[in-house]
């Protein structure tokens, strides 16, 4: 099939059917007014409003949706505590720790997730960036009444983002938010062409400022220097001093470049479908591939995923002294809170390490009885390291002796699954 029947069909496949949409957002409401009632009676001033990918109408079909409800408390309430407050109205719902603390509640199949935030009338005013949701939402729903198949097109590039593994601004994924999603079909005008533009880009960074708040030479010298890490400065056109895909990583944008691709050289159904990557792996490297499980201690989704990543870097700067590292992914599955490491090492050629100046005796005899062979060459010492350690033995020293810092780590849970 031809790239725009593929994405015709792929649309059909995943876009709600009006009587389905109106029955999410039929509860959504329900939901909203008795909200808005208990806080009422509690004389607490706030205001209740729709959120996310419902508010905007991009909702893609999948068993349990995710609903966004915001709770705009008046100014007069400390940051600190509006969670607090929100959770005793709230009553019996799941706490969710995040950068302010937020509840879900579970509605038949829908999540539905309640986020605190504080009533600003500038979006210089936040405290959080989920203060800024609001300005989000009316800047998508106003874009997108302009232009109505700007929703579809949002919906195809979320999909495919979601099933290459690059959806989601969390520390674990680095990957695409979903307003950055947004924004980028608004910029570019398609999902297609989305696609191609960034293909055939060859700066270091593109840098999009559709609200025009900077002169073109002066974005990269005025913004702090914190938000310019990303392939992608998209200047937030609610807010001039945010970047909506500072946490967008040089690995993550790769990926995703090398999926479009493949995908516009060959389009298929396929690139829409997510895949269990340890079949994908399995599938590639056979009897080399290995897998490492893990379980933090710490709550299921950001923070442990987070927690989880940071593990698997640990451990991969440690097997970059005694191996090749051909692969090393990361995939975290929340249900279950562990997460797998997917490994594929080679042989690391013999080394010759340089040690200390021949005239530093003592640190040279430190150094000679650490290592069992050395030459002296060029007014030095050096020692001449093998290795052939196998993977079964290096990970069996790795848990000896890092005990310590698993414990740190607050790994639980650690096993050679493959």
């Amino acid at each position: 099939m031809k790239l725009k029947q593929i994405l015709l069909k792929q649309i059909e496949l995943i876009k709600l059917d009006d009587n389905e949409f109106n029955e999410i957002n039929k509860t959504a409401k329900i939901f909203c007014k008795e909200l808005e009632k208990k806080l009422k009676r509690k004389k607490i001033s706030a205001e209740v409003f729709i959120g996310g990918s419902l508010a905007k109408k991009t909702l893609v079909k999948k068993k349990k949706q995710d609903i966004d409800i915001f709770v705009r408390f008046d100014k007069k309430y400390s940051e600190k505590n509006i969670s607090k407050i929100l959770g005793k109205i709230l009553g019996k719902a799941k706490k969710i720790h995040g950068s302010r603390d937020y509840y879900q509640i579970l509605i038949n199949d829908l999540i539905i997730e309640i986020i605190p935030v504080i009533k600003i009338n500038k979006p210089e005013e936040s405290l959080n960036v989920t203060d800024l949701s609001y300005f989000h939402v009316n800047y998508l729903l106003k874009k997108i009444k302009q232009k109505g198949k700007l929703a579809q097109e949002i919906i195809l590039a979320k999909s495919f983002c979601y099933a290459q593994n690059c959806y989601g601004a969390e520390s674990y994924i680095n990957g695409f938010s979903g307003y950055s999603i947004e924004l980028l079909i608004c910029h570019y005008g398609s999902f297609e062409k989305f696609l191609k533009e960034i293909i055939k880009s060859n700066k270091e960074k593109i840098v999009i400022d559709d609200a025009k708040y900077y002169k073109k030479k002066n974005i990269l010298q005025e913004l702090n220097e914190s938000k310019l890490n990303s392939p992608i400065i998209l200047i937030d056109p609610t807010y001039k001093e945010r970047n909506a895909l500072a946490g967008l990583s040089k690995e993550t944008f790769s990926k995703f470049k090398e999926s479009a691709k493949k995908f516009l050289k060959n389009p298929s159904l396929n690139f829409f479908k997510v895949k269990k990557i340890n079949k994908k792996f399995k599938k590639e490297y056979g009897n080399k591939l290995k897998i490492i499980l893990i379980k933090t201690s710490k709550q299921p989704g950001d923070i442990a995923g987070t927690k989880s990543k940071k593990f698997l870097e640990f451990m991969k700067f440690k097997l970059k002294k005694e191996f090749a590292v051909n692969l090393a992914e990361f995939d975290y599955n929340e249900k279950t809170n562990t997460a797998e490491f997917y490994l594929v090492l080679g042989k690391k050629q013999d080394e010759l390490i340089k040690g200390p100046l021949l005239i530093d005796r003592k640190n040279v005899k430190k150094f000679k009885k650490t290592h069992k062979k050395t030459i002296e060459k060029k007014g030095a010492v050096y020692a001449k390291v093998k290795h052939n350690l196998s993977f079964d033995k290096w990970y069996d020293l790795f848990i000896k002796k890092e005990k310590k810092i698993i414990k740190q780590m607050c790994i639980k849970k650690i096993k050679l699954v493959n």
